[in-house]
């Protein structure tokens, strides 16, 4: 990594950003290339990932007029915690990839933007540092399920200990897609912060196995019935985050789950499946009520919140975004990429004539 982390410099590349593409030459100028393609890159040819963001721009808006919209509120809410936006930072892995502080530093730049952050199974850091770190910050704890049943529930006991406020579940990586940036780089996983034994023998940041079929947080035997066992193991709300179809949301209410978020992975697993936003309101009109919907994959524009609470999501997830800002400006890029989400969403919420999220319906999109 070459960045510099003087505060002026920071300072100044953030007053330079006008939108949240404007992160992505930054964090590639300060990465590693092989880091930066680790996080840039989807499964075999990438269809799913370009598509991502293609989904949000086909949508086309309905404004009304001559509404009072002098006071615009953006704020919302996930299971019932508050968020300054219907917006949360998405499950991220390795992110000292983008900054020595990693998870810790993001966290504090979600914390700071009064938005929920989501520490992966697979982080740099570990629970209780993120936790220590940033006092008071609403987080969620994303769990990969392990092939020890005994070290899943340390994980999710550990994160209701440690003051988490949400178990997200991710469902679809059985195993790790096809991914030719990786291969072609021999890239190489990272230190794990939830894993002790791997964190004795290797540094902050040192490589020490190489990316393949199965890895440290995958566990292909999972299934719908486990998820009343995992349920048993805390009290916090469980969501399942990777549903791309009606028949599996209704499953998943089906089996008690509070929430559902509408993903793809980022296109990093299965390619040529559709951009999370193409299955929203399929996924909406499966379980009605029953369970909060959110989706990810893609959001680069407030715009595309208001898109999501039009098709009936509560809100969105952002991620890699989230990743480029954090290499870019650390906690303060984060902060910076939030406040110009919010900004966006801000206005896009007066000009469609919805003075809050919960204004927005389907009848302010077209068809």
């Amino acid at each position: 990594m070459t960045d510099s982390r003087d505060p002026d410099e920071v300072a100044a590349r953030l007053a330079r950003i006008v939108n949240l593409a404007d992160f992505e030459p930054l964090a590639r100028a300060v990465m590693e290339p092989s880091a930066f393609d680790y996080v840039a890159g989807g499964s075999w040819d990438e269809v799913s990932l370009h598509e991502n963001i293609a989904a949000w721009r086909r949508r086309r808006f309905r404004p009304r007029v001559l509404v009072d919209v002098s006071g615009v509120d953006p704020s919302s809410t996930f299971l019932g915690q508050p968020s300054a936006l219907p917006v949360a930072v998405a499950p991220m892995a390795f992110q000292s990839l983008a900054h020595p502080d990693g998870e810790i530093e993001a966290a504090r730049g979600a914390a700071a933007a009064g938005i929920p952050f989501t520490l992966s199974t697979t982080a740099s850091k570990s629970i209780e540092e993120v936790a220590a770190g940033v006092p008071g910050a609403t987080l969620w704890f994303q769990l990969y399920t392990q092939s020890d049943p005994a070290v899943t529930r340390s994980l999710v006991e550990r994160a209701e200990a440690a003051g988490y406020r949400a178990i997200v579940l991710t469902v679809d990586l059985p195993v790790l897609g096809y991914r030719d940036r990786d291969r072609r780089a021999g890239f190489l996983l990272p230190h794990m912060g939830n894993f002790t034994e791997v964190a004795a023998s290797h540094g902050r940041g040192a490589l020490h196995a190489p990316m393949a079929l199965h890895a440290p947080g995958m566990e292909p035997t999972l299934v719908w019935a486990d998820l009343a066992t995992i349920r048993g193991w805390t009290s916090l709300p469980l969501v399942v985050k990777g549903i791309l179809t009606a028949e599996d949301a209704r499953l998943a209410v089906e089996h008690g789950v509070d929430g559902i978020i509408v993903s793809n992975h980022g296109a990093r697993q299965l390619d040529r499946v559709p951009a999370a936003v193409d299955v929203l309101a399929e996924v909406v009109a499966a379980i009605g009520d029953r369970a909060e919907v959110w989706v990810d994959g893609g959001v680069r524009r407030g715009l595309d919140i208001a898109i999501a609470r039009a098709l009936g999501a509560q809100g969105v997830l952002i991620g890699r975004p989230v990743y480029w800002a954090l290499a870019a400006g650390g906690a303060a890029g984060v902060e910076r990429a939030i406040a110009v989400l919010r900004e966006e969403f801000g206005l896009a919420l007066a000009l469609l004539g919805t003075p809050t999220p919960a204004h927005i319906g389907a009848a302010h999109l077209v068809g």
